[in-house]
């Protein structure tokens, strides 16, 4: 590309020459203008384009640089000597001048913001209250044989649950209960009462940390899960595909998941028990100088079989909790790039907090009951 500048009577006269491609740096027009052009008062800025040879929109730039040039300088922009679809593209870029809009940033009043925040609230609330109730019909259904269970996604779920789930909670169940033992025998042991850390491993594994542990770990692990999943399906438009085919999504989506998750909550939830006695025996005898014998008798005489029952039941609730929690998520999934990590992090916090409520108000009825 070639510009050659010269002056005739009080007209800037600007030579294009050469092939105009994008390949190819633009030359600044203002800069053109001061090294070539002569002295003297000019009124307009002319083209001459008899030289030129395939162009594209790299011309267009340095022509709309001119354009702004003859603005800023009160000049006469003269588009005769320019072929035909260069002078009526030029026409297109400047018929919508640009417009800049600025953002009105501004904060609602206080008021305002409590009562948006509420709105939303209170909205999903009722969301999650629906999908609740759309999981129990699905389940009643399920007990009245007037839907069929896909029992393949069931299975998926019990193995995924069941033997995937055994390493890390076997990891977590045993230092939880080498912490109980370690903090009881550090305690204990100052009133010559080491003897009863059998019985502080064994109440607190039976009735709260077997059950809320395995919660806790399965709400990060599968809560998660099943909301990335359905989250995922809902982002592909599976879900519709569901609806348009009349076939219910909660049906074949969530209740597998929901069921095969409180069915292996309450055998986890067992297993942790198990493994965290271990742990905790394993620091009494090392560390105390306990026999095992002595420390299962200080374990079985005071721990009663309604102390495992009533962790068996809070596992089985804590399923129930974490399956439905993150199915809504993943459910309530939006259709944005990040709205699938959203979900995911929801269902965990969701799952996560509602255990913690659900486990206070057990403990608070098991108390009022005498259990």
């Amino acid at each position: 590309m070639q510009v050659t500048i010269r002056q005739q009577d009080h007209t800037l006269v600007a030579g294009l020459a050469g092939d105009w491609e994008l390949e190819t740096p633009i030359p600044r027009f203002d800069r053109v203008v001061e090294e070539g052009a002569p002295g003297g008062q000019l009124q307009a800025v002319a083209f001459q384009t008899t030289e030129l040879g395939e162009w594209d929109s790299s011309l267009l730039t340095f022509l709309l640089q001119g354009m702004n040039y003859c603005e800023a300088h009160d000049l006469e922009f003269q588009d005769d000597g320019l072929p035909e679809d260069i002078a009526r593209l030029l026409q297109l870029a400047r018929a919508v001048p640009e417009k800049v809009v600025e953002r009105a940033e501004t904060r609602a009043p206080f008021l305002a913001r409590v009562g948006t925040k509420g709105i939303a609230s209170y909205d999903a609330f009722l969301a999650s209250v629906g999908f609740l109730g759309e999981v129990a019909g699905s389940f009643s259904r399920f007990l009245l044989f007037r839907t069929r269970l896909r029992w393949q996604d069931f299975w998926v779920v019990v193995q995924s649950n069941g033997s995937g789930a055994l390493p890390i909670v076997t990891l977590i169940s045993f230092l939880v209960g080498l912490i109980i033992a370690f903090l009881g025998a550090v305690v204990l042991m100052r009133f010559g009462a080491g003897f009863y850390v059998s019985y502080l491993v064994g109440y607190g594994m039976l009735r709260e940390m077997g059950a809320l542990m395995t919660g806790i770990i399965m709400a990060g692990r599968t809560g998660a899960a099943f909301a990335a999943e359905l989250g995922s399906m809902k982002i592909t438009e599976e879900i519709d595909a569901f609806e348009t085919l009349g076939l219910s999504p909660v049906d074949h989506l969530v209740l597998p998941r929901v069921l095969g998750l409180s069915v292996m909550m309450p055998l986890l939830t067992i297993y942790a028990m198990f493994v965290g006695i271990v742990g905790g025996m394993l620091v009494s005898v090392t560390l105390m100088d306990l026999s095992m014998t002595q420390f299962i008798g200080g374990l079985l005489t005071p721990v009663t079989l309604a102390d495992g029952l009533l962790g068996v039941f809070k596992g089985t609730v804590f399923g129930l909790i974490i399956g439905i929690a993150g199915c809504m998520r993943g459910m309530q999934t939006g259709n944005d790039a990040g709205a699938v990590g959203r979900a995911a992090t929801s269902a965990v916090v969701t799952g996560i907090t509602l255990i913690i409520i659900a486990n206070a108000i057990i403990d608070w009825l098991s108390a009022l009951l005498g259990v």
